[in-house]
């Protein structure tokens, strides 16, 4: 066989595995509004950088006839490339290929992906579109998933870990994407569930769709599995590679530092109108943070679940931040269950990752009923509390307006290791607010007033007291645990120098093998 046959046998055998399930199944596959595993790749990647491995694995199944039917690349597509010139390994898993189903092959190539990743600290892309484990290959599929969990496991903290669902990502499929860092999912095509409809109606006799067992609304805004949503496939690559430009290659690298043109000092006048009058009325958080960052940037994570509670990525002055503020506009800005829960995780991903962490605090406090503590807001409420107190990053809090009881204390306090605590002079800082204060502190008082309009003009009078005597800044100021009072309208100038201060920090935990954080 001359070298000229061999080379075309080559070609040959590209253009097979190119083609995934064939020509009929891309179709489908493209009918459904869907791209296939290696137009996804190309989308993602850096054009000409995809370096691909496996190509030419196929299954080793004997059983009910998958003998005869053999497929190039076995059904996910793997390899490394770059985005934006920095490197990433990816792999895509191909629903023209036995509808994507998982085999012991399949999982040794994504296996293979994750191993080469942690050898050399870069990030791992996951695109799902899989049915689930491959029935006929039994035991060893669901193998293969256990392979792939634990690496995902083991290289959490170590590098970013993004997920996308553009497909079906059924059964033991889901825990990949649960151990990730980030997940993406695309709207009417994207869906996540442990058992179909089918089984559901089998079990519980619940009537339910794909979309409202396991859709992207269900997930980015009820259980919480989702943190982006995309419109479509173009828009959930974007969201990948801008997510990625704020993250570090892995755990021992600093996030990247970009150009800035936008000026350190600019000021915001509209920030020293922005508090409303009356403690009561609420304001829109994300236009205090959209006016403080670069150009206005700011990439919201979980925009849909927790909406109490804002957590995102920006710059300032090029430097990568992780930012937490409560939302006064949902809720009053009341931390609950699942914004405790939300928050923690993201402070802990920015731990993970050096990526220093900006705080914007108006809380009232912990949301108050049975509802919430039968659902264990007390050990759910810890996890913020943990995440804060670990966290070893640079930690910057700005107390806008109300920082009460022990939400004061979770929103990354002076107590918590915060390292530079600053205050609007609107801030509030007390034990509770001035109302059950006053109901506390002069209850006696109170009950001897008998006409109506003496008692609220007492507690009116008191109210006013307590806020003015206590609920300042400047009596948290007094001990040392607010650094400073800051005008509003510079506070992205007062950021920006504490980021500059803190670029060297170096702090560390008791020596240990890992943390018992309250799950």
């Amino acid at each position: 066989m001359s070298i000229e046959d061999k080379l075309q046998e080559l070609t040959e055998r590209r253009n097979e595995a190119m083609m995934g399930g064939g020509e009929k199944k891309i179709h489908s596959q493209h009918r459904k509004g869907k791209y296939t595993a290696r137009e996804r790749i190309d989308l993602l990647l850096d054009e000409g950088s995809f370096e691909e491995f496996d190509m030419f694995v196929s299954h080793r199944c004997i059983d009910f006839g998958l003998e005869d039917e053999q497929y190039l690349s076995d059904g996910v597509v793997t390899g490394y490339g770059t985005i934006d010139g920095r490197l990433v390994y990816v792999f895509s898993q191909d629903f023209t290929v036995f509808g994507g189903s998982l085999s012991e092959m399949y999982a040794e190539k994504i296996c293979k992906v994750m191993d080469k990743a942690m050898l050399v600290g870069a990030p791992v892309i996951g695109i799902n579109d899989s049915g689930g484990a491959r029935i006929q290959e039994g035991v060893k599929s669901l193998g293969g998933y256990a392979d792939i969990f634990r690496r995902n496991i083991l290289a959490s903290g170590v590098i970013p870990q993004i997920s996308a669902v553009f497909g079906p990502c059924a059964g033991g499929a889901v825990y990949s994407p649960a151990l990730t860092d980030f997940t993406i999912m695309t709207k009417n095509t994207g869906y996540m569930f442990i058992t179909g409809p089918k089984v559901v109606k089998t079990v519980t006799g619940e009537t339910v769709s794909e979309e409202d067992l396991g859709g992207a609304f269900v997930h980015s805004s009820k259980s919480g599995a989702v943190h982006f949503v995309a419109d479509d496939e173009e828009e959930g690559v974007l969201l990948i590679r801008k997510l990625i430009s704020y993250m570090p290659q892995n755990n021992l690298e600093d996030p990247p530092l970009y150009p800035c043109t936008d000026p350190i000092d600019r000021l915001e006048d509209y920030l020293n109108e922005v508090i409303p009058d009356s403690a009561n009325k609420p304001y829109d958080v994300i236009n205090v943070i959209e006016t403080i960052v670069d150009y206005g940037e700011f990439l919201e994570v979980h925009e849909n679940y927790a909406q109490n509670i804002v957590c995102g990525f920006a710059k300032f002055n090029g430097m990568p931040v992780g930012i937490v503020a409560n939302q006064p506009n949902y809720l009053a800005g009341v931390l609950d269950i699942n914004a405790s829960r939300k928050a923690a995780r993201f402070v802990r991903f920015c731990d993970a990752f050096n990526i220093p962490i900006i705080t914007l605090v108006d809380v009232p406090g912990y949301l108050p009923g049975t509802a919430q503590e039968y659902a264990g807001i007390i050990i759910h409420g810890a996890k913020l509390l943990f995440a804060y107190g670990e966290a070893t990053v640079p930690k910057i809090t700005i107390v806008l307006r109300k920082a009460y009881g022990g939400a004061y204390d979770v929103m990354g306090s002076k107590h918590l290791r915060g390292d530079i605590n600053y205050a609007w002079p609107t801030a509030e800082i007390a034990v509770m607010g001035p109302k059950g204060a006053i109901e506390v502190l002069h209850y006696t008082e109170i009950q001897k007033i008998k006409d109506p309009k003496e008692r609220v003009k007492f507690i009116s009078e008191k109210e006013q007291e307590y806020r003015e005597k206590f609920a300042t800044p400047y009596v948290a100021a007094k001990y040392g645990y607010i650094d400073d009072v800051i005008e509003p309208r510079n506070t992205r100038f007062r950021i920006i120098r504490a980021l500059q201060s803190l670029a060297t920090k170096k702090d560390t935990n008791p020596p240990k093998k890992h943390s018992n954080i309250p799950l």
